[in-house]
């Protein structure tokens, strides 16, 4: 494991030293060798700068969307995700415009799973410590206290089991993909004579709905077509 350990932070230290150099593609080697052994949040996010320095717009997108799947509170992996996607040349963007949904994704996002789980789990010991203390006290005020209070925690945790599950599904699932070609006409079937319906840019993300053979269908906006698996990689 120590052995382990200090290939990993080698090879993190020599990526950093090529990329202070300004040798990015070397860098961008050594930070993906790295991730091979194992994800680190920080490793995608300077792994998305040196890509970002090579002019690799959806590579960069990429590795800093992976980086954020780890560490959603990671500002700095967050703005330059914004700086990249606004390089994004005539896109349909994966916008949703319903208010209620957008808050709930902000509030879910904004914690990774182990944090939304750990939360869970915590607040429903909790709630059956209010409820014991409900059960077991003669004092009006402080049943009362423990009652509400119960109440409170069986919520928090509910919503961050749901939270939880959630980024599991999401994570499971790998719906959501970043374009990895230039231009690419999504179609109206999976075929290649298919009627092109609409152009999607490198960097944009769509969410893969369904697979066939060598196609999928993605949604971006308020559009469906069908691309190659080829044109796109899953976060």
């Amino acid at each position: 494991m120590l052995t382990f350990l200090i290939i990993l932070s080698t090879l993190f230290a020599d990526a950093n030293t090529e990329y202070a150099a300004g040798n990015y593609a070397q860098a961008a080697e050594l930070y993906e060798q790295a991730l091979s052994q194992t994800p680190a949040a920080e490793v995608y996010y300077n792994l998305g700068n040196a890509r970002f320095k090579q002019g690799e717009l959806a590579q960069a997108i990429l590795a800093y969307e992976r980086c954020l799947r780890l560490n959603p509170r990671m500002k700095d992996a967050r703005h330059n995700l914004e700086f990249a996607e606004a390089r994004i040349q005539d896109n349909i963007r994966d916008n949703d415009n319903f208010f209620l949904r957008k808050w709930y994704l902000a509030i879910r996002n904004s914690l990774s799973l182990s944090a939304w789980a750990t939360i869970s789990v915590v607040c429903f010991l909790l709630f059956l410590m209010g409820i014991l203390l409900f059960a077991l006290s003669r004092e009006i005020a402080i049943r009362k206290t423990a009652f509400y209070l119960s109440l409170v925690l069986l919520l928090v945790a509910v919503l961050s089991f749901t939270h939880a599950w959630g980024l599991h599904q999401r994570d499971t699932l790998r719906e959501e993909a970043i374009i990895t070609q230039g231009i690419v006409n999504a179609k109206s079937s999976p075929d290649r004579s298919g009627t092109d319906l609409f152009t999607l840019h490198e960097g944009t993300k769509v969410r893969v709905r369904e697979t066939l053979g060598e196609w999928c269908r993605i949604h971006v906006g308020n559009y469906d077509g069908w691309i190659l698996l080829a044109n796109l990689e899953r976060i």
